[in-house]
């Protein structure tokens, strides 16, 4: 599989010797937000990485190239509609995730399960704590989002979320879910639900070791996307 990386931080370097590895070639390495179109064109796949604000832009340049998409990226997710629906009714292929780690996405399915327990103990308050690296840009992270989605869909006493920085103080209702976020050197990524009652303290969490889950996860994505068009995400290549 011929791939090309829509940003070549330090994800894609990760992509990249994890791809290699596993037998395919890179054919482009985009670090620049005025690439164009034409330099994806030996691509089979587009791996693509970068910040919020550039997101969108990446993704219709992949679509004008015809080649199939995977977005790691987070932060556009208001955009997210718009996009599928150009892709659904252009053919294109476009696979994103808020986390592309295997181990993510199953602490993704043992939120909702516990959360849809929870929802019959009213004793618990219900909150998250999520840790990343100086570099992410935006809070709570896409993977602290889906947790809390999962969340709230399944505990009646819960209807919003509220992501406050370190030491940032918000007046928060009993129906908020408060997602405390902090920013430390070069943690890959840590995300913790808590429930405490006066009685107890129960908690669930993933720590990530390194980038390697996330840059396989989307090399994974991006061998089962080859061939299809339309709208995916990790509940179509996982299917638990």
């Amino acid at each position: 599989m011929k791939v090309a990386l829509v940003g070549y931080g330090k994800m894609g370097k990760a992509i990249e010797a994890l791809a290699i590895e596993r037998g395919h070639t890179i054919v482009a390495k985009i670090d620049s937000p005025n690439f164009q179109a034409s330099d994806l064109n030996s691509a089979d796949v587009a791996i693509e990485f970068t910040q919020p604000d550039a997101a969108v832009g990446n993704i219709n340049k992949c679509f004008e190239a015809n080649v199939p998409v995977v977005v790691g990226t987070t932060g556009w997710y208001n955009q997210f509609n718009e996009v599928s629906n150009y892709a659904i009714q252009n053919n294109k292929s476009i696979f994103t995730a808020t986390n592309f780690s295997i181990g993510v996405n199953i602490f993704f399915h043992i939120n909702k399960k516990l959360a849809e327990i929870m929802n019959n103990f009213s004793d618990y308050e219900v909150s998250m704590n999520e840790i990343h690296h100086i570099h992410k840009l935006d809070h709570p992270s896409g993977t602290a989002v889906t947790l809390a989605e999962g969340i709230l869909n399944s505990i009646d006493r819960k209807n919003n979320y509220v992501g406050l920085l370190e030491n940032e103080n918000a007046s928060l209702t009993p129906l908020d879910l408060k997602i405390m976020s902090k920013r430390e050197k070069e943690v890959p990524g840590f995300h913790e639900i808590v429930y405490e009652s006066e009685i107890d303290e129960l908690k669930i969490s993933h720590n990530a070791k390194s980038r390697k889950g996330f840059a396989l996860g989307s090399i994974i994505a991006a061998e089962w996307l080859a061939g299809k068009t339309g709208v995916y995400g990790m509940s179509d290549l996982l299917k638990f």
